[in-house]
């Protein structure tokens, strides 16, 4: 036997034919119980994390990483600060625009974001032109007053391409009263960006037209920046409107895009988190197996227990032993249940597929989900946190049987045998 001896009787006890098959038949429960728990909660926030990028890449290939404007005011010099912001080396795009709240209507009517671009500019800074699935982007023309819409809002308006649609931008006073001021476009093309906000909410013209629609003349709404590290978007934007407010003695306001997007990034961290802890009570239930065998097998190697002490072994020498057999359990089922969760995110797609084939059903339309493949996203330092949480709880659950059986008496073990 090598030494220390408690690893020797540990290992013994873990390989050993045990004369209670029902001892036997929890522990191997207790070991399925903490696989099936890691690898579903593997496979689960694999996915979960899959659909958030998704989401993500979705809703940043629309919004800018940062935007810097002016505050209460058109920007008017934003060509001069599109120039300070391209010659940034962070910063891998810019490009003016202009925001607003519309009220669209065409055989029904409903409110938008309008947002005029430059066409040519605007590929620098989101993937709009990537989106359209009728017309172009480029056929918004200065002058021709042309609209882009979403595919939700032009279902929702009623609206194709080539139909009108009145947009309704503000109220003008004049003697008369309030005048709601009118300007009618035409539908050049929708876009699909599968993301609700911008496919119901937002509507894209030409950069020309809004200002005059708007009678903002030269200025703009402020300037859309795109970063090569988008986690570095504040330091950037605010960077550059320190740099402006310099030259121009003003103040800009400064935007990113997780502050934009703050509400949705919280929600979607919530799920994820509440989904793993409540997921993480399968590797519980396992513990909770794991924590009976023990007890049972503490029992069951009482006159073991006694003999041990007789020949030396000490309380702290016999805790070890069911302390190393317990977490070697433990062990035994993280591993396999980590195995067993990468094979599974790695196939799940095809096991999905053949789900799908086999009862003739559907279980990701493209028109719900927007994508046309189970999104997969497998962080690593996910799988290392749930593979220590299953052996912190394995380790936890072969305290109390080691310490019951450390304070085990040997000549009360001894009495019956």
């Amino acid at each position: 036997m090598f030494k220390p001896v408690p690893v020797a009787i540990g290992l013994r006890y873990l390989r050993a034919k045990r004369r209670n098959g029902f001892i036997s038949f929890v522990s191997l429960a207790s070991i399925l119980g903490i696989a099936i728990g890691v690898m579903v909660l593997i496979t689960t926030l694999a996915v979960m994390s899959g659909f958030q990028r998704e989401i993500k890449d979705r809703m940043l290939g629309m919004v800018a990483h940062a935007t810097v404007s002016a505050q209460g005011e058109a920007m008017l010099g934003w060509q001069h600060a599109i120039d300070v912001a391209k010659r940034d080396p962070r910063v891998s795009g810019a490009a003016p625009y202009i925001d607003t709240q519309a009220l669209l209507r065409a055989s029904r009517q409903e409110p938008a974001a309008i947002r005029g671009v430059v066409p040519e500019d605007e590929s620098q800074v989101s993937e709009l032109a990537a989106w359209m699935v009728q017309g172009q982007l480029s056929d918004l023309v200065p002058g021709e007053f042309n609209i882009v819409l979403g595919k939700e809002l032009a279902q929702w308006l009623g609206a194709r391409v080539g139909d009108r649609v009145i947009v309704t931008t503000d109220f003008q006073v004049t003697p008369m009263g309030a005048v709601p001021q009118l300007k009618r476009f035409t539908v050049s093309g929708i876009f699909e960006a599968g993301y609700q906000d911008f496919d119901r909410r937002l509507a894209v013209v030409h950069m020309a037209d809004a200002q005059r629609v708007m009678r903002m003349g030269e200025g703009v709404t402020g300037v859309r920046l795109k970063l090569h590290d988008m986690d570095q978007a504040w330091d950037v934007a605010r960077d550059l409107a320190e740099a402006l407010a310099r030259e121009n003695r003003s103040y800009y306001l400064v935007s990113d895009w997780s502050m934009e997007n703050a509400n949705m990034f919280r929600a979607l961290k919530l799920e994820k988190t509440m989904i793993g802890i409540l997921l993480s009570l399968i590797i519980l239930m396992g513990a909770f197996s794991l924590l009976n065998s023990q007890v049972m097998l503490v029992t069951d190697k009482l006159a073991d227990i006694a003999i041990l002490r007789t020949l030396g072994l000490t309380p702290r020498g016999v805790m070890a032993v069911f302390v190393v057999q317990g977490t070697l359990i433990g062990v035994i089922g993280t591993v396999l249940g980590v195995v067993g969760g990468l094979l599974l995110t790695f196939n799940l797609e095809h096991i999905l597929r053949a789900i799908e084939r086999a009862f003739d059903v559907v279980l990701m339309p493209e028109d719900v989900y927007y994508v046309t493949g189970l999104p997969i996203d497998l962080q690593p330092g996910d799988v290392v946190v749930i593979a220590l949480v299953a052996l912190l709880l394995a380790f936890m659950a072969t305290i109390y049987p080691a310490w019951r059986a450390a304070r085990t008496a040997p000549a009360e073990a001894l009495r019956y045998e």
